[in-house]
């Protein structure tokens, strides 16, 4: 691992890396006698494999297996019917277009391309269904509760308000499609021992589902992912091709690599969900809330149950003695989803913060104080203060840096030649979590630093982050320190996900550099040494060349006294083509309250990526099913769109900056997801003050505005 050095805050310790092309991705690794596996997919969408020739790719130049269910490797938790519900080369059953059903291994990637193009099979099909809103609609197909419904006060209670709303959300399908390409390289040696590079979220998860599908002890596996090409939450579960290409590695004996194609990344490593919602609202002629009703549908797979927080934010993030909540999954013949930046409270925010809007000009108040009238004090779910908010701080810095004074009330004041402007804002918010881990830190004679712990990196900067907190508590210049991650053989960290792991991991980066001051001031003492003496002298005195020690840090009982989450405030500035229908985000200002910033720079990036991210998730991304044949259709870059640069405007980030005094010794909350939540509705309600139109269906496309009434 080579070093990577901090010289102040401005800077990220990976950044010359990945400029430079110095940071190697899991793709990069050249193994000795490396192989390639290609998958071969299932041309049906439900179904049973009746046969399966493989005669003819055998025999093609360089192959040197076809691994299928009829030739299946040993995996002793498979066979225990234990990990992955969908066990590639364990079943014969077909559950979605594009399943894996086998695995051409050859010596080149070309070879086994060309293999993977012989191998043959036929099908018993059965009838499928992957419309989700055909299967919502249809009252005889199979729903599951996906969480317990909810109920404070009295169910419904907006029916009987005084002013009141019902409507319905839409949201598609949408797709992970980071540069970076999933995979991995497998390397099973002699005596069960197993290297990995892997994309993962988290090196210790991935090396704890291996060892318990081929049940050998952790320490046989190390899986190495030191820089990930984003995550996003594609990569916070070991994926069924992961252990097919272990599978392989074992059955040869060499090093397999699996690289899935950019169609493959649409069924096999997860999505968005899509999602369904109602949301009844009810008030008072004075705008105070009555009552919040949220009911939300969202897709799940049929071999595999998928559940997340769609419906979470209705139950507390308003003051409202009426609330409840109910949250169904849906089973279609498609691929398990996974979690997506923002998760499901991306997906209810959308929702939730549009027909808050849509109340706003029911009551004919501006949206921006009707938020303020009804914010809670108190965190009404659990009867807990928060522990740290400063939600109307956050809106008058983002009212005053968008200029929210210039928007009119009413839609489609504000007209500019053919286009016409509008202002919308919404709210994110996210648990603040704290996890457990540990961090081992050795201080050197040589006056530096290194910590080490098993923790990920896929994107926000969290060697940058490590490193600062212990240069400040230290004081140790930042260049001494180095921070080591994404190593299953280091100190036990979770999973990087659910905006925790600067929580996490910075508490006990915390600790750590906490206890080797406490070493250096006894080791001083026992020296007859000032106590204000430089650490290098000590150990030099003590003729030590260096110290190290490893502590675990975890949250105590503080958020049973106290409801933690962080919290963001999204403006967006919108222009709308009156002709043509065309978005175009003119200008966003996000303000970020999420505790004490470590690190100003990855602070920003964070925020700027979510409001890239939620530009696509309102404007351009949808996942589209030619539901005749249960295929994607739009599985690549050119048919599937991200936002580019043209699409992204002058982007302002705020942040309060207030240590949350109780959730961990820096203060700090979490960022990466609330940077993304809510934003989809901020675009969504701006594009309704700019035209009048209220676009209910993601993503906000012209035909949909020119077709709205």
């Amino acid at each position: 691992m080579e070093k990577r050095i901090l010289k102040d805050e401005n800077d990220r310790v990976d950044g010359i890396f990945k400029v430079t092309g110095k940071a190697k991705y899991f793709a990069e690794y050249a193994l000795p006698g490396l192989t390639y596996g290609v998958l071969v997919t299932s041309t049906i969408t439900k179904g049973k494999i009746t046969t399966l020739n493989t005669k003819a790719a055998e025999k093609a130049p360089g192959v040197m297996a076809v691994l299928s269910h009829l030739n299946k490797p040993s995996a002793p938790g498979y066979e225990q019917d234990g990990g992955s519900p969908l066990k590639i080369f364990y079943t014969d059953k077909i559950f979605y277009n594009g399943q894996p059903i086998a695995m051409v291994v050859a010596n080149t990637f070309e070879r086994a391309t060309y293999a993977a193009s012989l191998v043959e099979a036929t099908y018993t099909k059965e009838q499928f269904n992957t419309d989700f809103d055909k299967a919502v609609a249809d009252a005889k197909a199979k729903k599951l509760q996906g969480q317990p419904d909810y109920k404070r006060g009295v169910e419904d209670a907006y029916k009987t308000a005084e002013v009141k709303i019902e409507e319905k959300y839409h949201l598609p399908i949408e797709t992970h499609n980071p540069m970076e390409l999933h995979g991995m390289i497998a390397d099973w040696r002699p005596n069960n021992q197993l290297t990995v590079y892997a994309k993962t979220q988290g090196v210790k998860a991935t090396q704890g589902t291996i060892a318990n599908v081929f049940k050998i002890p952790n320490e046989n596996i190390r899986v190495n992912s030191e820089f990930v090409g984003g995550g996003f939450g594609m990569a916070l579960r070991t994926w069924p091709v992961e252990i097919a290409t272990i599978m392989a590695s074992k059955h040869i004996g060499k090093p397999v690599k699996l690289m899935l194609t950019r169609m493959q990344m649409f069924t096999m490593v997860g999505n968005r969900p899509a999602a369904i919602q109602t949301i009844g609202l009810g008030a008072k002629k004075d705008g105070t809330l009555t009552g919040i009703t949220h009911r939300a549908f969202g897709e799940t797979s049929v071999y595999e149950n998928f559940t997340e927080g769609v419906v979470n934010m209705a139950k507390f993030m308003y003051q409202c003695d009426n609330v409840n909540t109910q949250y169904t999954v849906v089973p279609v013949d498609l691929g398990v989803p996974i979690w997506m930046r923002g998760p499901g409270e991306a997906t209810g925010a959308f929702a939730l913060e549009s027909a808050i809007d849509e109340m706003a000009h029911a009551l004919d108040m501006d949206p921006l104080e009707f938020r303020i009238k009804n914010d809670p004090e108190r965190d009404q779910q659990r009867n807990l203060p928060f522990s740290d908010k400063n939600i109307k701080e956050a809106y008058r810095i983002g009212a005053q840096k968008i200029g929210w004074n210039e928007r009119k009330n009413k839609p489609g004041s504000l007209i500019e030649g053919q286009w016409k402007t509008g202002y919308g804002v919404s709210i994110g918010v996210f648990n603040a979590n704290r996890g457990r881990a540990s961090v081992k830190g050795i201080l050197k004679a040589d006056g530096s630093l290194v910590l080490q712990s098993a923790t990920s990196d896929i994107g926000p900067g969290t060697g940058t982050g490590m490193t600062l907190i212990a240069s400040k508590l230290m004081n140790i210049p930042a260049d001494r320190i180095t921070f080591e991650l994404g190593d299953s053989s280091l100190p036990p960290a979770p999973s990087q996900g659910g905006s925790a792991t600067l929580s996490t991991v910075g508490s006990a980066v915390n600790d750590v550099c906490v206890a080797l001051k406490s070493t250096i001031a006894e080791l001083a003492a026992n020296a007859n040494m000032d106590a204000t003496s430089n650490f290098v002298e000590v150990l030099k005195k003590n003729n030590l060349p260096s110290v190290e020690m490893t502590k675990q840090s975890q949250a105590g009982k503080e958020r049973e006294a106290y409801s933690m989450y962080s919290f963001s405030i999204h403006f967006v500035k919108v222009k709308v083509h009156g002709l043509t229908g065309v978005v175009k985000v003119d200008k966003i200002v996000s303000v970020g309250d999420s505790g004490t910033i470590v690190s100003p720079k990855t602070a920003r990036s964070q925020m700027v990526g979510g409001a890239v991210g939620g530009v696509g998730m309102a404007l351009t991304e949808e996942s589209v099913i030619d539901h005749r044949y249960g295929r994607y259709i739009n599985n690549n870059f050119a048919d599937y769109h991200v936002p580019v640069n043209a699409d992204i405007p002058e982007i302002e980030v705020h942040f309060i900056n207030k240590p949350d005094p109780y959730i961990n010794p820096m203060g700090a909350k979490g960022m990466g997801e609330i940077a993304l939540i809510g934003f989809s509705a901020a675009v969504a309600n701006a594009v309704f003050n700019a035209t009048g139109k209220r676009i209910r269906n993601l993503p906000i496309t012209p035909d949909k505005i020119l077709a709205s009434t």
